[in-house]
């Protein structure tokens, strides 16, 4: 079983009917994974929600576990930012701290592939 951190993109895409991300988020159970979503991809989506009670929406959260990472996932997603902008780059809060929420062998699901790049952990599109 491997853990996947859904990353905004991938759970925007798959509210608007992306054939790619409804097919990769059903093959994440067929194969017995499991999907996670953090207070950052929670808010990201909600605040893009059309409706406050967003049934779509709510039912995927329902599925989905929350992962409420700690002090050491910060730690990391500061270190990240700040390894990011010594090389010229920016990697904004939001995507550090959804791939610092990527503990061990968790891998970040998303099409946004180049950002999440800044970090070490492990990414895959669909």
């Amino acid at each position: 079983m491997t853990q996947y951190v859904l990353d905004t993109s991938f759970v925007i895409d798959h509210l608007r009917g992306d054939a790619a991300a409804i097919e990769r988020f059903s093959r994440l159970f067929e194969d017995g994974d499991e999907p996670v979503i953090n207070e950052v991809v929670a808010c990201e989506a909600w605040s893009g929600a059309p409706l406050a009670g967003d049934p779509a929406l709510e039912s995927l959260m329902r599925v989905v576990e929350f992962v409420q990472p700690g002090p050491d996932s910060a730690q990391r997603a500061g270190r990240w930012r700040q390894e990011a902008r010594s090389r010229g780059h920016v990697l904004s809060l939001a995507d550090a701290l959804i791939a610092a929420s990527a503990e061990d062998d968790a891998i970040v699901l998303t099409r946004n592939v180049r950002d999440f790049a800044l970090t070490p952990v492990r990414v895959e599109s669909y």
